[in-house]
């Protein structure tokens, strides 16, 4: 029997059904492929462009947290002279410095800030280049050139040398606390190390201050050599430089000039006339020796010995005689009360005989 063609169409087409069906729930069960999480481009570029020693930067309190930030003339000169920075921007590379930034403001990967303070103080000719105070500007959210800070939002990585010097400080802290027990070539070696590093330091301020009264007084200029010998955060390069920066202050008054140096002339007769004698310097000299010598000698050996030594000796023979002084001390005293208690029954048999005669 002859089945109808309509009847084998269909059933062709849900058996095609059926299979396309079995195949889609087949490719459902099967697990998805994980897609690679990439970074974001602008992210990349943010770090690439705060380890980068080009723009220059600062530290500063915002809203009671310290914050890196830079300027915004500084940002577009930085672009301006390493465009290589901008090819981990990958399609976007060919942006604008400002369009740049402005897409870090939408991300949140930086924050546009102003100065806290914005009236000048009495003796400045403008307000300071690097404010220590900020705080977010409220108006808008944009990129600007003209007197514009921008902090970073992120944490910044930390390089290898501050994780290694952060395992390093109890180990420094666990050698300086045992100090006491170094042998005593290294007790002198540390010693002298440390009174030399120290004297360095308060001779290269003395000179400093030194020089930089001289040139106020005599020339009226506010001259710093190692201006950044005291910052709390500059780099090692920035730390040592010698020649100061110029000067942007008003010259003082001649007055001023002329009190200080009087001040100044008074301050010195005073310390020339009321200095200590040879015998007050000999004194003094021979006490803070005396208490070096003791830091340099002690030992727990010495300490050791000084407990017993201040300790009373025991004896164990004298102790013994002692023992066998006071058993012999007890004998006599029982022997003598049974002597008297003889003596009395004695005198009582005596007394007991005459009244019966």
């Amino acid at each position: 029997m002859k089945r109808p063609v309509g009847a084998e169409k269909k059933r062709v087409k849900r058996s095609s059904g059926s299979s396309s069906t079995s195949a889609r729930d087949s490719g459902s069960d099967a697990p998805p492929r994980k897609k690679g999480v990439k970074k974001d481009v602008f992210q990349l570029f943010s770090e690439k462009v705060r380890d980068h020693k080009g723009l220059e930067s600062r530290w500063a309190v915002m809203e009671q947290a310290r914050v890196e930030y830079f300027r915004g003339k500084d940002f577009v000169s930085f672009v301006k002279n390493h465009p290589e920075c901008k090819e981990v921007l990958e399609e976007d590379k060919d942006l604008d410095t400002e369009d740049i930034a402005n897409v870090l403001l939408e991300k949140n990967l930086l924050v546009r800030c102003d100065r806290v303070t914005k009236t000048l103080r009495p003796g400045k000719k403008k307000l300071s280049t690097w404010p220590a105070h900020l705080e977010i500007f409220r108006e808008d959210q944009g990129f600007s050139e003209n007197d514009a800070f921008f902090a970073w939002t992120f944490e910044k990585r930390h390089p290898l040398w501050q994780t290694l010097l952060s395992f390093f400080w109890p180990v420094l802290t666990l050698a300086i606390c045992l100090f006491p027990v170094y042998p005593h070539r290294c007790k002198l070696i540390v010693l002298y190390s440390c009174a030399g590093i120290l004297l360095m330091i308060l001779s290269l301020l003395f000179v400093r201050a030194v020089a930089f009264g001289a040139m106020w007084i005599l020339l009226g200029k506010r001259v710093w050599f190692f201006p950044n010998i005291l910052a709390e955060e500059a780099t090692l390069k920035e730390l040592f430089r010698f020649w100061p920066k110029k000067d942007e202050e008003e010259p003082p008054k001649w007055t001023s000039r002329l009190f200080y140096t009087v001040v100044a002339v008074v301050v010195v007769m005073l310390l020339r006339r009321h200095a200590p004698d040879e015998a007050a310097r000999a004194r003094y000299q021979r006490r803070m020796s005396n208490i070096i010598d003791d830091v340099l000698e002690w030992s727990p050996k010495l300490a050791l010995s000084g407990l017993m030594e201040n300790q009373p000796p025991v004896n164990i023979t004298e102790a013994a005689n002692n023992s066998s002084d006071a058993a012999s001390a007890d004998h006599t005293e029982e022997a003598d009360l049974d002597e008297i208690q003889g003596e009395e029954e004695e005198a009582e048999d005596k007394t007991n005989s005459d009244i019966k005669t």
